[in-house]
């Protein structure tokens, strides 16, 4: 692929990647400050439907692609950098690259699992908030079995984790 294809999560400390079905509750200030300037460091941002209906995509410094076969709508659908794509993750991804150059996934579990299982990612970027008890639990070991850390930093009890992809053995 050659580009930098990276995926941004959050989860709470019980592995929840929702609370009050929305990321964002578990998203502290903290985890938001890094969030925006991640998204600098790339050329566009791919959601899935779903994200796009429930989180705040109203405005994005950057290109953001909805992948949906049903009308923008929610806070995205304000977005005038939004476009929405009818086409598998597989598909989107080169197409992206193609068109805007680094790519940041911001998705939730599923969306994610795909992108990983297919080999699509080359960073993750994850964030363990302590918040617990919400919804659409992930299993933070099998999220990064194949993944090597690189950087870790904790600021007030949220941890703050980089990944890349491991060599795979020859």
């Amino acid at each position: 692929m050659g580009a930098r294809v990276a995926a941004n999560l959050v989860i709470g400390s019980d592995g929840s990647t929702t609370l009050h079905g929305s990321s964002k509750a578990l998203s502290p200030i903290s985890d938001r400050q890094r969030f925006h300037q991640l998204r600098l460091e790339f050329g566009a941002i791919l959601i899935g439907g779903n994200t796009a209906r429930n989180e705040p995509y109203a405005k994005t410094p950057i290109p953001l692609i909805v992948l949906t076969n049903q009308p923008l709508s929610g806070a995205a659908a304000l977005n005038p950098a939004a476009i929405t794509w009818n086409m598998p993750l597989q598909d989107a991804i080169p197409k992206a690259i193609s068109t805007y150059g680094d790519l940041l996934l911001e998705s939730g579990p599923t969306l994610l699992q795909e992108a990983i299982t297919g080999g699509l990612l080359t960073e993750l970027f994850l964030t363990i908030s302590p918040m617990t008890g919400g919804e659409n639990p992930i299993s933070k070991d099998a999220l990064l079995t194949g993944w090597d850390e690189v950087a870790r930093d904790e600021v007030d009890g949220v941890l703050f984790l980089h990944y890349r992809l491991a060599p795979t053995p020859d």
